[in-house]
């Protein structure tokens, strides 16, 4: 039964947990737990801050489909995103920080250079240095750019499901990553960063 249940699409698994199969819920959250908690993880920096998120975007799950409100509007993966997102704003607004960070590129030639893993130490500090630098410079972005490089890089997202997710054409999800990627080279330029080994 379980490995059916394995095999079963989102939406199928959504009825049946609303028909009242707990088990549905369960695969749900292990499908969905490692890519919701690294995206949490990767905007807030905060292990124990993102388990708290982690279970308020499951809890606010659980409470939608018991009380019949969840709606097929979309994909559950595209709902659930959106859920874990807006609960990420909704801390920072209430801390009066607003700061999403990490790093992409549009084309893969801006971060090809030390995207790879290294195996000496020495390659390996260097490494860590290197995306430290550009997390401080990601930080200096404008939150919607910034937002647009953590769901492409991080959560590995389609430009049409970052745009389904933010509520914005594809075109203007593409032109935030430019800007973003313009932004952080020009960054890199004035103050004379070098992010090579």
């Amino acid at each position: 039964m379980k490995t059916k249940l394995f095999q079963s699409s989102d939406e199928q698994l959504v009825s049946l947990y609303i028909k009242g199969q707990e088990s549905a819920l369960d695969v749900l959250i292990t499908r969905y737990q490692q890519k919701i908690f690294s995206y949490i993880m990767m905007v807030v920096r905060d292990k124990d801050l993102a388990e708290d998120l982690f279970q308020d975007t499951f809890i606010k799950v659980i409470n939608t489909l018991r009380l019949g409100n969840y709606r097929e509007e979309g994909k559950f993966n595209q709902w659930i995103m959106r859920i874990t997102r807006n609960l990420i704003i909704d801390h920072f607004r209430k801390s009066q920080k607003m700061s999403f960070v990490d790093n992409s590129n549009e084309n893969g030639s801006f971060f090809d250079n030390f995207s790879e893993p290294t195996h000496s130490i020495e390659q390996i500090m260097i490494t860590e240095q290197i995306h430290d630098t550009l997390r401080s410079l990601i930080k200096l972005l404008p939150e919607k750019q910034q937002e647009v490089l953590i769901m492409r890089l991080y959560q590995d997202m389609s430009f049409k499901e970052i745009a389904d997710l933010t509520n914005v054409s594809i075109n203007t999800a593409l032109g935030r990553m430019r800007y973003a990627i313009l932004n952080l080279r020009k960054m890199v330029e004035e103050k004379n960063i070098i992010l090579t080994y």
